[in-house]
């Protein structure tokens, strides 16, 4: 699991990279300035991109051909590595339809605010998860209350 979620930090670090450098969204201007929600745009444009081209190298690999290892073992291994990366992917398909709710949020005015409280969730927190919905404090909240439903 920790492998998964590297990769999709490293999707996102490599979405970052490709950010013009011209513009780094600052806590002393204002909140969700034009400014801001373009460079949050542009962010998960390119994180989205960085996704698809992922998954495109994925698709090549099955489209090559079955798995023909001779060796029972090494068989096994190669299709245990083919059952990891298609999870991975079909968790990436899920982080794309948050992608794109996130992008309908700047489109509708809501990107940056709690869902939950109507409070800036706040442009670090944004910056490392450009998807968050809620504020650290919201999203514990959240957190706890669903274990203790599933504990119960």
């Amino acid at each position: 699991m920790a492998s998964i979620q590297r990769d999709d930090i490293d999707i996102l670090t490599k979405a970052k990279r490709a950010l013009p450098d011209d513009y780094a969204p600052g806590e002393d201007e204002e909140y969700m300035s034009d400014a801001q929600l373009n460079f949050f745009r542009v962010l998960l444009l390119e994180w989205k991109k960085s996704i698809l081209q992922a998954s495109e190298g994925t698709l090549r690999g099955l489209q090559d051909g079955p798995i023909r290892e001779p060796d029972l073992n090494d068989r096994a291994s190669s299709e245990t590595d083919w059952g990891i990366e298609l999870r991975t992917r079909d968790r990436q398909r899920k982080l794309i339809t948050k992608i794109d709710a996130a992008l309908r949020r700047i489109d509708n005015g809501e990107y940056g605010w709690c869902e939950v409280t109507g409070d800036p969730i706040g442009i670090n927190r944004l910056i490392a998860r450009p998807i968050a919905t809620m504020t650290v404090e919201a999203q514990q909240a959240h957190e706890r209350r669903e274990k203790i439903s599933r504990d119960n």
